[in-house]
């Protein structure tokens, strides 16, 4: 290589690491979302003053960290804990974020040139036979290589070479991977978040249908307890002359009807603690839950205002990091619209002899660079841009559909409690109501003024009305569960990796 192009190719490298600064592409905007300045269903006129389920207030704090915990019951609080160690969907949600992770790396590699040796000893004879043929061929000429081979018969080369090669990414090609590559990953880790948050809502709406059940179990065995009453008391009656064998047929009835349904509960219980099982990553043969009655009442939950809602759920936080993403896939393809430049470097040692390998007279070094430009491809890049820019609409359209569902379900949620709290007001009344018809129907009944007839229908709507009170309280558990859920849990956008935390060593 001469001065001048040594020259030249510096000054090449010198321009390119200037040049790296330039970045194209469009900068990036969160997309705008429309928020509202407060919960419809949190209006005052909308919750009685009553002593079932409320809100906290805004100024109270927000959910965090374990958010089951605000229901304070310790068995729930285990479940909940076996779930982030054990449940093979995070698992799989978490090995993901972690490949994603991996891939910032793997982008973030290329800004850096790319190092590679290749040592090597080689001993080599020439063919005697060829040497000679080559001599006779070229006798008179005064060939010096064909008089070497032939007096040495066998030599050696010693080689140590080093090669590197770099692409400056005077565009922000690479630079643009990256960032595409970094909010990829963040949001992977989101969706490991909202996969998190859907697994342990799951387990605290499967656990209340449990308890819900567990409670129905201990109603319906104190009400074939009072059942088999009635019926000793009816064939009492029959035995005495002053009742008849139609009533002790109906009390029968009843009662048979009853201890079916009973019986009927052992399947739905057997399923809900089936589906915990799997949940907790444990298997449904080894696992099970003591039968214990619903205690847990509905929690005061601070809501925060609808603006916060977009930082807190983390189904929004994923929608927007691709948002992010295909922003800087934009910059990746504008980025092909301009040369590519590559600088080569190659230097070591070399020689005949293991003497003289590692002496300054054995170096060999070179230097080079290259400028690669499309002059015409069809409108292939332009319709790579075009491509990136349609799929970057889609993922806004995606992320304000992400809020505009989460707003749906807080409000939905906030409906059913705000219903439910009244309809159990008026079912207890109604229990209260159906408990005291049925004393005047057995006190009648006793005293021979009204048939048995009037008796199975005040035990069938007070069973009625106690099973209707046990559902809309596991309905009301469950909603709060819902709530909590679709206010994010204990999350916040702040506790995505940064740029710096994914590249780091350190998961």
């Amino acid at each position: 290589m001469t001065p001048f192009h040594l020259k030249a190719t510096v000054c090449l490298a010198v321009t390119s690491c200037f040049l790296v600064g330039c970045t194209v592409g469009p900068k990036y905007h969160t997309p705008s979302a429309e928020t509202p300045p407060a919960y419809k269903e949190l209006t005052p006129s909308d919750f009685p003053n009553t002593d079932g389920w409320k809100v906290a207030q805004p100024k109270d704090d927000v959910l965090r960290g374990k958010w089951w915990e605000i229901f304070n019951d310790p068995q729930l609080n285990a479940l909940e804990e076996k779930v982030n160690v054990s449940n093979q969907n995070i698992a799989a949600a978490a090995a993901s974020f972690f490949a994603a992770r991996a891939l910032v790396k793997e982008a973030r590699s290329q800004l850096f040139p790319a190092v590679s040796t290749n040592p090597s000893i080689t001993v080599q004879r020439p063919s005697s036979t060829l040497s000679r043929a080559g001599g006779s061929s070229n006798s008179g000429s005064g060939s010096g290589t064909s008089s070497t081979s032939s007096s040495t018969g066998t030599f050696a080369d010693y080689t140590l070479p080093f090669d590197a090669t770099w692409q400056p990414d005077l565009f922000g090609r690479i630079r643009n991977t990256v960032k595409s590559a970094a909010t990829g990953a963040q949001a992977s880790a989101a969706d490991l978040e909202n996969t998190r948050l859907t697994v342990q809502a799951e387990v605290a709406a499967d656990y209340f249908q449990l308890r819900g059940q567990d409670t129905l179990k201990q109603l319906l065995d104190s009400t074939v307890d009072a059942f088999e009453q009635s019926l000793d008391l009816t064939r009492a009656l029959y035995d005495t002359g002053i009742g008849n064998d139609e009533a002790v047929a109906q009390a029968e009835t009843q009662l048979e009807a009853t201890q079916a349904q009973d019986a009927a509960l052992g399947i739905q219980r057997a399923q809900f603690e089936h589906a915990i099982a799997m949940l907790t990553g444990q298997p449904a043969s080894t696992f099970s839950i003591s039968i214990a009655p619903l205690t847990s009442s509905p929690p005061a939950i601070p809501f925060g205002i609808p603006s916060q809602l977009l930082e807190r759920r983390p189904d929004i936080a994923e929608a927007e990091r691709l948002v992010a993403q295909a922003n800087a896939q934009i910059g990746v393809a504008k980025a092909a619209y301009f040369p590519t430049v590559t600088l080569t470097a190659a230097a070591g040692l070399e020689s005949a002899s293991i003497a003289t390998w590692f002496t300054w007279p054995s170096r060999f070094f070179s230097i080079g660079s290259a400028a690669e430009e499309t002059i015409f491809d069809a409108g292939l890049r332009r319709a790579t841009v075009e491509q990136f820019k349609a799929q970057y609409d889609q993922t806004v359209a995606n992320y304000r559909q992400a809020v505009l569902t989460a707003f749906q379900q807080v409000e939905d949620n906030l409906a059913s409690l705000r219903v439910l709290s009244v309809e159990i007001q008026d079912e207890d009344m109604a229990v209260k109501s159906a408990e005291r018809s049925l004393a005047r129907a057995q006190d009648r009944y006793q005293l021979g003024i009204d048939s048995y007839l009037n008796v199975i229908t005040a035990q069938t709507a007070l069973l009625s009305n106690q099973e209707a009170a046990v559902n809309l309280q596991v309905q009301q558990m469950t909603a709060s569960g819902g709530l909590i859920e679709a206010l994010g849990g204990g999350w916040d956008v702040a506790q995505l990796p940064s740029a710096a935390q994914l590249i780091s060593k350190v998961p």
